[in-house]
């Protein structure tokens, strides 16, 4: 099985600009939060210099503590508001640029050409709007604040050091190189590792939306085992890069450990070395040793958040790879179509090189002609809707739509010229009037009920709980397979496309539910040129043309009477079709 092509992921330096885009307009934001944080720090950093005071003041035999006491505590209160204000202010600003990454991200993913989302697999955009948004939003509401104020620390209390002795300072930055070089070893194992993991978290969720989505299918051809094996395989790769990752944090916290003891023993030496010299007195060696030992919680926490880090970098490329895609060219002056017919003419496409699915086809749909696209499972027939939806460009041959190529029509207006109605249909979260509006937003309601009266829908839909406005999709009222196939059918009536392609639309549906859809298709498409992957023979015979698929071929074309008559494949297939039909269950 070949690879997919996946969605890009940004470089490095592409991903740092975007950052710098996001925080440009919030500079006054990032610098208040800033200062506020410095503030709080530097307050905080008064504690080991009076813990020190105290001590001295315990050697010297005096017992007057009250001030000192009060100060700390004073400390203690300045410094817990400064924080919880500046990180109120820094969280701000990490929403405020992930709402704008999620909002860009979103508005680039819908405007991608679908042949492009194909071809990289559902799973992989899917992924990247759930796991690695998800992560982001984890680092940005906690990782990010508690990396500043860490960082801000480790600085503040290093120069406070060097105000106590330049020595302290020296002793304590012998801990620096073990620390430094235990950071450039983690980061250069760690970014590749992190960046694997989110590719094979988007494998694995591809994998499992295939397995789940064409359950049927793989029960049908008994294929089941083979995708448990491909689950199995991509499972296997994930947990075992999970186990990757373990191991590195195991040996990066072990030699984190390692500088701790090694700067804690220097600064005591130095400490014991100056008092005994009378360059320091207790106090001050005493302040210098909790300085240090104040250190190892954020210094632990910043190279730890390094972990937090990485792994948000590494989701951000992604969104930021899929948010600076190209969207789709319009053309400078698209044409506009002059009829509603259909014409393919020497059609050839392959989604492998070397694989035709479509061999030289040729197709003329006249204005509001109802025609019945028929093959067997793997004929082309899907593939030849999707090339005249636009979903797909024809790798050989041209489709013309009103009389205008899809070129000139551009994106846009193909989207207005034709609409692919498929077998899987989503119901969208909210009150079922909003859901049907997604395809006329400024419809009335008496325009929705116009239209649902047409598809047959109307009497179900006036028998919720409360019509319209009674709240679908998931976690709310759950529509039948029948019911969400008849809004996408509201949906074409609103939308009022020239040119209409139901592919299979019926197929998941029951018996009795295929009949109903059958009725609603054919008033859904009353008016307009329809082209009709028809999983249901009873659609090829209320055609006004049936069009035969072979192996990616035409082979037959004529009326449903006319290919009976004829004795060919068509023939043989509505023979089958009708003896399933009239055969006791």
């Amino acid at each position: 099985m070949s690879e997919r092509e996946l969605l890009p992921t940004a470089t490095g330096k592409r991903t740092r600009a975007a950052v710098r885009e996001l925080l440009r307009p919030r500079r006054a934001l990032a610098l208040g939060g800033l200062t506020v944080l410095i503030g709080a720090t530097a307050v905080g950093l008064l504690t080991a210099p009076l813990l020190g005071h105290i001590v001295d003041l315990v050697a010297g035999g005096s017992s007057s503590f009250t001030l000192p006491v009060l100060a700390l505590a004073g400390v203690a209160v300045v410094r817990g508001a400064a924080n919880a204000w500046g990180l109120s202010l820094i969280s701000r600003l990490g929403e405020g640029m992930l709402a704008d990454l999620r909002e860009r991200f979103v508005e680039r993913a819908l405007g991608l050409p679908l042949e492009r989302i194909e071809h990289a697999g559902s799973g992989d955009l899917t992924s990247r709007v759930t796991s690695d948004v998800a992560v982001i939003a984890k680092s940005v509401r906690e990782a990010l604040p508690e990396l500043g104020r860490s960082v801000l620390t480790i600085v503040l209390t290093l120069g406070a050091l060097a105000i106590l002795d330049w020595r302290f300072l020296l002793a304590a930055l012998l801990a620096a190189p073990i620390q430094l070089h235990t950071v450039r070893w983690y980061v250069r194992r760690a970014i590749p590792l992190y960046a694997a993991q989110r590719v094979a978290g988007g494998a694995l969720q591809h994998q499992l939306l295939d397995t789940v989505g064409g359950a049927r299918t793989v029960r049908a051809f008994r294929l089941s085992a083979e995708h448990v094996e491909r689950g199995r395989r991509r499972s296997q790769e994930a947990v075992d890069l999970s186990l990757r990752g373990i191991r590195l944090m195991t040996r990066f916290f072990s030699r984190l450990n390692l500088a701790e003891f090694v700067g804690l023993s220097a600064v005591l030496a130095a400490g014991f070395w100056l008092v005994g010299a009378g360059a320091a007195t207790i106090g001050v060696a005493t302040a210098a040793a909790l300085y240090f030992h104040s250190l190892f919680n954020p210094i632990n926490a910043a190279l730890a958040l390094v972990d937090d880090a990485l792994a948000a970098t590494a989701s951000l490329a992604r969104l930021v790879g899929v948010a600076d895609l190209p969207g789709e060219r319009e053309p400078e002056r698209p044409a506009a179509p002059v009829d509603s017919s259909v014409k393919a003419a020497a059609v050839g496409h392959a989604y492998v090189p070397g694989h035709d699915v479509l061999r030289d086809v040729d197709l003329e749909i006249s204005g509001a002609e109802r025609v019945a696209l028929v093959g067997a499972s793997g004929a082309g027939k899907t593939t030849l809707a999707k090339l005249i939806a636009g979903i797909h460009r024809p790798a050989r041959g041209s489709i013309v739509l009103g009389g205008v190529g899809l070129d000139e029509l551009g994106p846009a207006g193909t989207r207005r010229t034709v609409a692919l109605i498929s077998q899987e249909v989503h119901v969208f979260a909210g009150t079922l009037a909003d859901d049907l509006r997604l395809s006329s937003p400024e419809a009335t309601d008496a325009e929705l009920r116009a239209a649902l009266d047409r598809v047959g829908a109307l009497h179900w839909v006036d028998a919720l709980p409360t019509g319209l406005s009674t709240v679908v999709g998931e976690g709310a009222h759950r529509l039948t397979v029948t019911q969400a196939q008849q809004l996408a059918l509201v949906r074409l009536v609103l939308a009022d496309p020239p040119i209409a392609i139901l592919d299979e639309a019926t197929a998941e549906a029951g018996s009795a539910g295929a009949r109903v859809l059958e009725v609603a298709a054919g008033r859904a498409l009353e008016g307009r040129t329809g082209l009709v992957v028809a999983h249901r023979l009873t659609q090829a015979a209320a055609a006004d043309r049936v069009v035969v698929l072979d192996a990616g071929r035409v082979v037959e074309t004529g009326t449903h009477e006319e290919l009976v008559a004829r004795g060919g494949r068509y023939a043989t297939l509505w023979a089958a079709w009708s003896d399933t039909r009239h055969s006791p269950s």
